[in-house]
């Protein structure tokens, strides 16, 4: 038994709504526009927030004008405000008490409801020019001076989009007024009225773009600071782990050759002292090729393994020689016995050295500097000073990468040690570093 099923299908089109053309969309999204800026909370409560004083010219003001000068915008309009309320109270037949606060009482609400001054602006418009008796239509010259004020502010004080909106509402507003009741006049002023209008707003919307602009360049120049000061702290790590791995893997070696070389310097060993020799070695073996698989990910392509050990401060007298070639006088002093330090703390202090004699040598050229060195109890202090630069207007430093001072912190950091740096009284400046360095005994306990 065959079952059959039987659909009916709808005409096309019927019951479905037809598809919006590009251009009903497009109305439809100016309309939804034109109510979000002007119409949906017209009247809302938007005070004006009083101006920043720490302009490269409001910083410079006493205590008591710095506090006025942040009252610099409701000063402006409150003076507009007058300046209207003058113009519409000579330039006008009506009464002066009626025409002149229809004038000013807008351009004073912009500093509370800018958006609501707009529409209060625009209906006070015909009143004005009903009452005042003179002048062109439909701008009496008291309500042409208000509404470009009140324009102006609220433009200032809102988006571009919404000094768009403004405009056309002017500009339709003067086109009806032409039609409807401007024949009975000598004239009518609507077209001066929206070129200077649009000339105001154009300025207000280019002032706005550049702000914006300027707003979003320093925030990208901050992000950048940041982003720069991140890959600055993370090339120093990566700089600190490579040394480090040259310093472990070279001790390592000498263990794994040591343990390989141990059997055969001792007469008849028993089997015992063989076999843990191999295990060292073998130890030793795994230990360096597990340390080569996790630290080779810090090495550059270009990255070559030096092929002496990293210096230590046995080497600093080589490196002072090359300072004082390449300028800069320095002079070194030691105090306390110089005693042998772990690698990494040698390390370290050779580079911190290196790289703050470096600074005086870019930032302090010509200057002398001098280098101390303390082998204390609980570790080894350093203390690197140079001198003002004998003539800074006639040789100008030279600029840096900016890792300075970031790189020997890391390498305090690491040792949990402590480092100040900053600038002598005599314009120098001064790098003190402190490595802690356990002792025998701390070791054994």
């Amino acid at each position: 038994m065959t079952e059959t099923t039987h659909m009916q299908t709808s005409p096309p089109g019927d019951g479905a709504k037809p598809p919006r053309s590009p251009e009903f969309r497009l109305a439809v999204d100016a309309l939804q526009g034109l109510r979000q800026d002007l119409l949906h909370d017209a009247f809302a409560y938007r005070p004006l927030q009083r101006m920043r004083v720490d302009g490269p010219l409001t910083r410079r003001l006493p205590g008591r004008l710095r506090e006025y000068a942040a009252w610099t915008p409701h000063a402006v309009i409150a003076t507009a405000a007058l300046f209207t309320l003058f113009i519409g109270s000579v330039d006008s037949d009506g009464p002066a008490l009626l025409v002149g606060p229809f004038c000013a009482i807008p351009v004073l609400l912009t500093m509370a409801r800018p958006v609501g001054a707009f529409w209060l602006s625009m209906a006070a418009t015909p009143v004005v020019g009903v009452i005042g008796g003179a002048g062109e239509w439909p701008w009496m010259p008291g309500s042409l001076a208000c509404h470009l004020t009140v324009l102006t502010v609220v433009a200032v004080r809102t988006r571009p989009r919404t000094a768009a909106w403004m405009w056309g509402v002017t500009g339709a507003y003067g086109l009806l007024a032409d039609a409807g009741v401007g024949g009975g006049y000598y004239g009518t002023n609507t077209g001066p009225m929206m070129v200077i209008s649009a000339m105001v707003l154009l300025v207000v919307a280019v002032w706005h773009i550049r702000r914006e602009a300027k707003q979003e360049v320093s925030a990208q120049q901050t992000v950048t600071a940041q982003e720069r000061s991140r890959r600055t702290l993370l090339e120093e790590r990566t700089t600190i782990a490579r040394e480090l791995h040259d310093v472990v893997a070279h001790h390592m070696s000498v263990v794994a050759i040591q343990a390989e070389a141990a059997p055969y310097r001792v007469e008849n060993p028993p089997p015992e002292l063989e076999r843990a020799f191999v295990t060292i070695r073998e130890n030793a073996v795994a230990a360096l090729t597990e340390l080569r698989r996790i630290l080779g990910v810090v090495r550059a392509e270009d990255y070559e393994a030096p092929d002496a050990p990293q210096p230590t401060l046995a080497d600093l007298d080589a490196l002072l020689a090359n300072v004082r070639d390449a300028g800069l006088s320095v002079e070194k002093a030691t105090i306390g016995a110089v005693r042998e330090l772990p690698p990494g703390v040698e390390l370290s202090a050779y580079r911190i050295v290196q790289e703050a004699l470096s600074n005086s040598l870019r930032h302090a050229p010509g200057a002398s500097a001098r280098v101390e060195i303390g082998y204390v109890l609980g570790g080894l202090g350093l203390r690197i000073v140079n001198g003002p630069p004998p003539a800074p207007a006639l040789v100008k430093p030279s600029p840096g990468a900016g890792h300075g001072i970031t790189g020997m912190r890391e390498r305090v950091s690491m040792l949990n040690g402590e480092m100040t740096a900053g600038r002598t009284e005599d314009g120098g400046y001064e790098v003190s570093v402190f490595l802690p360095v356990a002792t025998t005994t701390e070791d054994a306990s």
